[in-house]
């Protein structure tokens, strides 16, 4: 029986589609400039909030580190807007007058933005920013443990939004967040694309819905330290990487493949770093925190301290540990350390060579991560390229630390955090996901040529080819008629 609060929440869902139905209409016949006006004091407004943003999401949800929440909202908010300020996405947007060829940028609709709690202010940022810079509505369904820091973004940006010229209702967010409700929403009929991030379960119900969906997938992303790479500097990289906002962003590092003549390098810099490797029972106690018998994740570990995470494990490590490390061999749901683990908790494997610590790479790919991304720290551009070459994945971050380089931070690639998978990963987008996802295309295409032409054109092809196969003939028939005369001879 569904409880009232879940009618509530079907309920307003329908409600806020219907207003941002006609705010959307209303949006996407305003012209380029007055859009980008709008999403200029989106951005503004956003960027000037992202301290007390960041205190309202890490005091909600209890997950990461304030301090870096912070830099996730401020590039949520500039670096995506930097990016897609002078980007076309109303009315035409490509011509070809040589081929003839219009494209012409439609809106999809309203967009259903689901926000996982782990990031929630910077992911509805950024989700809002290129939402509406497409000419699109967006609806949050929040996650319920971060329910009022999403709401808050949704409001401060909406009402700049309006006051910039934008509709009432282009930004909005369920204040009654529950599965029926967000069932309601991804399923409604005026719902033309989803935007999902969150657990796996979710992004497969998005994808379950009817409704058109782009989702992320589960990212358990390999670092390879091969033996040429500058070592310091690769643990370094990947310590950054795995502490920040404890390691609550998806693309983050969660096991480390070496090679056996480095390996002990290797595990040196970890422990300058400030890594602890687990021994003994402290493997078995960590493991059991990690998940369940059944191999269900832990959610409380999501986002917390490599020292909070020992202490509910029931171990002892030094007060200044930063991540916690564990030597394995195997991979499969038997190994919880093998999976995506969404805190600072790493796997160390060892290989042979490289080839092998490839095979091993794609062993974890294959288990938990198919399609998001892989790191490689090395100076043997042969073998960067080997790996770019062989692995499933959709970003290949060759010397930089995996959740910065992955949402374009540390590297070139679209800043985005939603960072698409591909088919292998079951994504409909191995993109990083950007305005240009959130618009349909229209092309125009003047004739360049008659019926007869196109006609004309293919008969002399085949003329070409019977006369070619004529003349292969003659030649065969020659050349056997010649022989017989030799063997008459």
């Amino acid at each position: 029986m569904i409880k009232d609060k879940d009618l509530n929440s079907i309920q307003e869902v329908r409600n806020l589609v219907e207003k941002a139905k006609q705010a959307q209409y209303l949006l996407k016949i305003k012209s380029q400039e007055e859009i980008d006006a709008i999403v200029k004091a989106m951005y503004e407004v956003a960027y000037k909030e992202s301290d007390r943003l960041a205190k309202m999401a890490a005091s909600e949800t209890g997950f990461g580190i304030y301090e870096h929440k912070i830099i996730k909202n401020k590039f949520a908010s500039r670096a995506v807007y930097e990016y897609i300020k002078d980007m076309k996405t109303v009315g035409i947007i490509n011509e070809d007058k040589e081929n003839k060829l219009l494209e012409i940028a439609t809106p999809v609709g309203v967009v259903a933005g689901l926000i996982p709690s782990t990031n929630p202010t910077s992911t509805a940022i950024y989700k809002a920013l290129i939402a509406v810079k497409s000419g699109n509505a967006i609806i949050f369904s929040p996650h319920p443990n971060a329910l009022n820091c999403i709401r808050e973004v949704a409001e401060i940006m909406e009402e700049k939004a309006v006051e910039a010229g934008a509709p009432e209702g282009i930004i909005a967010c369920m204040s009654i967040p529950t599965l029926e409700g967000t069932d309601a929403l991804m399923k409604h009929k005026d719902v033309s694309l989803i935007l999902a991030t969150g657990g796996s379960a979710m992004v497969k119900a998005a994808y379950s819905s009817g409704t058109p969906a782009l989702g992320v997938g589960p990212g358990n992303v390999p670092a390879f330290i091969e033996r040429s790479a500058d070592i310091p500097l690769s643990v370094k990289r990947i310590m950054d990487s795995k502490t920040f906002d404890n390691g609550t962003i998806c693309a983050s590092e969660q096991a480390v493949v070496t090679e056996n003549c480095i390996k002990d390098q290797v595990k040196i810099e970890f422990v300058k770093a400030g890594a602890y490797f687990l021994v003994g029972e402290e493997l078995d106690k960590v493991g059991r925190t990690i998940q369940d018998a059944c191999g269900r994740f832990n959610p409380k570990i999501a986002g917390r301290s490599a020292t909070k995470i020992a202490e509910m494990a029931g171990i002892e490590v030094p007060s200044d540990t930063r991540v916690l490390i564990a030597e394995q061999t195997h991979v499969g749901i038997q190994y919880p350390f093998s999976r995506e683990k969404l805190s600072p908790i790493l796997a160390l494997y060892s290989e042979e060579d490289w080839e092998k610590a490839c095979e091993k790479c794609v062993e974890l790919l294959e288990y938990d991560g198919l399609g998001h991304s892989l790191v490689i720290h090395s100076k043997d551009e042969k073998i960067i390229r080997e790996f770019a070459l062989k692995k499933p994945v959709s970003r290949i971050l060759v010397n930089t630390s995996s959740a910065q380089g992955a949402i374009g931070a540390s590297t070139n690639l679209v800043p985005s955090l939603t960072l698409g998978c591909g088919a292998v990963g079951g994504s409909s987008t191995s993109d990083n996901v950007s305005p240009l996802n959130l618009i349909n295309i229209r092309r125009v295409a003047y004739g360049t040529k008659e019926v007869e032409d196109i006609q004309n054109e293919y008969h002399e092809e085949a003329n070409k080819k019977e006369s070619s196969f004529l003349e292969l003939d003659v030649e065969k028939i020659t050349m056997m008629v010649l022989k017989e005369l030799q063997n008459y001879r």
